[in-house]
């Protein structure tokens, strides 16, 4: 059993929660610092219904802790930026602020996104444009197995093209096994 589970984000029970962690200083590249809390349940009420892009909370141990978004990069985000695939998706997250410092938490947390994904059989590839400066996230995305692709211009920002198939994910998560086998002995 795992520790992480996801449930669909509910804009209106959830706003308020979800309105403290993408407010937060830490989470400057969600690009929301300023929104008010009607902003963001409006946010939120826009990806509940719009056809190719939801959102979800995440869960550790039954607890509220991480916000993850998927999305159609051939209808939302993306869209002529690049050449979209067939089972192409498009992924974000974002992890609750907290005074607790969990080692690896947020490294658990990427890979339990990615294991969701990868969970549907039509998920062939993984897409992520997160900021050219957000380097923490690059060294997260790179663990899970992503590989960048190039520089790209979203109205937004200048992000990361990246990309990681089924494959090399299972290949990262193999990769982290092993290592920390390596370390216990």
């Amino acid at each position: 059993m795992t520790d992480f589970a996801f449930r669909p984000l509910d804009p209106l029970t959830d706003a308020e929660l979800v309105h403290g962690w993408v407010t937060h200083p830490k989470a400057a590249f969600w690009l929301m610092q300023e929104a008010t809390l009607p902003e963001v349940e409006r946010e939120y009420m826009s990806i509940a219904a719009a056809e190719h892009h939801d959102a979800f909370l995440g869960l550790h141990k039954g607890v509220p802790a991480f916000l993850m978004e998927r999305y159609d990069p051939a209808h939302v985000e993306l869209v002529g930026l690049y050449e979209p695939l067939p089972g192409d998706v498009g992924m974000h997250f974002l992890t609750a602020p907290t005074d607790v410092r969990i080692p690896g938490f947020t490294r658990g947390v990427i890979t339990a996104v990615m294991r969701e994904l990868f969970a549907d059989p039509a998920t062939e590839r993984v897409v992520v444009e997160p900021d050219v400066r957000n380097t923490a996230v690059h060294a997260l995305n790179e663990a899970v197995g992503f590989r960048p692709e190039g520089v790209i211009q979203k109205p937004e920002k200048e992000a990361l093209l990246s990309f990681c198939t089924r494959e090399q994910f299972e290949a990262a998560v193999r990769e982290a096994a092993a290592s920390e086998r390596e370390l216990a002995i």
